[in-house]
């Protein structure tokens, strides 16, 4: 046994200097050095959500705590504090523990105001993203972007790792579907951290007087895009986990059809269901749960459900469209009941079609595959990671 034993120690110690040399990842938020100094003097604004962390500490905090003149907070979709239903409008407001204005950036308004705006000096973006271009917090950037651009206000983007970095995936969004829940010519999963997005935008020229932008960015330390990160705070109500951010490629198109993803339950993108028809070995039925309050889909009915809480998730799927539009159509029944939501989430009519038509996930591929390449050429100039 003590042979064993130090057998394994002999073992483990010339493992360790491989293991050491693996430096910390450090978000652009916990590099505070780094930009601490473009706030001297400067009236800050936040856009900033319950993922805006540095270890225990919410950013808002840390900044206060050094001192410096945060003006205001912008909340986005799901709100300062993340707790609010997809679709929800926020409220403008006061923080109760900062006592700082909020600021909606998810109400009446999707765009700061001018009076907003030249109370500022900087804008600090900091929020935690998934990857995939319907989910809104890049459209926020956008506007945000935009705003600073006419008023003469810096930007500053504080980096995160993207957990669908290692993909670049889907149809290319054609302008003319243009909507909240996908601003730019990018693909379904573009592989890029916000900050790269952030310097792309600018880049191409996607806002208004974009030239007239000061942006900068604090990337992430001793980070590859092909390097699995497990988020530490969830990003939103709905994607509770790794398992849903990363099966949220192929899922979110279902928001377009009458199926429930699992919302109102402790699943959510991690199921796939019907009341009417479905596999018969796994049940579940939706209530209103907090993040999920607004009428989930088929709320209180049993739902014959598909478990993906299992299964090896990577990038985009459309083996989940297509048998779900094929059972559909054999019991005679609507699947994209939402048309024009599913053309706006897609970027195109194209994949609709295609999926009706009964193309084969191959065919449908091989038709993104231009406009791919031609996206993964574009974006080289901008990106920060290998």
């Amino acid at each position: 046994m003590k042979a064993l034993w130090l057998v394994s120690l002999l073992y483990l110690t010339a493992l360790w200097p491989a293991v050491a040399a693996q430096p910390a990842l450090q978000t652009g938020a916990e590099q505070l050095q780094q930009y601490l100094p473009l706030l001297t003097g400067k009236r800050v604004g936040l856009l900033v959500n319950q993922t805006s962390m540095l270890g225990q500490q919410h950013l808002v905090d840390v900044l206060l705590a050094h001192e410096v003149q945060v003006v205001a907070i912008f909340a986005p979709e799901h709100g300062f504090r993340g707790d609010k239903d997809a679709g929800a409008h926020i409220q403008s407001g006061t923080d109760s523990k900062t006592g700082l204005p909020l600021w909606s950036m998810y109400g009446a308004s999707k765009a700061p105001s001018a009076e907003q705006m030249q109370q500022l000096d900087i804008v600090i973006f900091d929020i935690q993203d998934v990857g995939v271009r319907y989910y809104t917090y890049i459209s926020s950037m956008h506007y945000m972007m935009q705003a600073a651009a006419q008023y003469g206000v810096q930007m500053l983007v504080l980096d995160r790792p993207n957990p669908n970095g290692a993909y670049v995936d889907g149809p290319v969004l054609d302008l003319a579907f243009q909507s909240f829940v996908g601003m730019h010519p990018i693909p379904l999963l573009h592989g890029m951290t916000v900050a790269e997005l952030a310097q792309m935008i600018k880049g191409e020229g996607w806002i208004t007087d974009a030239d007239k932008l000061s942006l900068q960015v604090v990337p992430v330390k001793h980070y590859r895009r092909d390097m699995a990160y497990s988020l530490p705070v969830k990003p939103s109500p709905n994607l509770p986990n790794d398992q849903a951010i990363a099966l949220y490629p192929s899922l979110g198109f279902f928001e377009a059809t009458p199926m429930s993803v699992g919302r109102g339950t402790g699943f959510a993108f991690q199921v796939l269901g019907y009341d009417k028809f479905g596999p018969a070995d796994f049940h579940f039925t939706p209530v209103s749960t907090p993040g999920a309050a607004l009428t989930p889909p088929l709320m209180h009915k049993k739902v014959k459900a598909e478990d993906l809480r299992q299964v090896a998730a990577q990038g985009l799927s459309l083996q989940y469209l297509l048998r779900w539009q094929a059972l559909f159509a054999k019991h005679n029944e609507v699947f994209f009941t939402a048309p024009d939501f599913m053309d706006k989430l897609a970027g195109t009519d194209q994949l609709r079609r295609q999926i009706s038509q009964g193309l084969s996930e191959a065919e449908i591929r091989q038709s993104w595959q231009s406009a791919l390449a031609q996206f993964k050429r574009q974006r080289q100039p901008y990106l920060l990671y290998p």
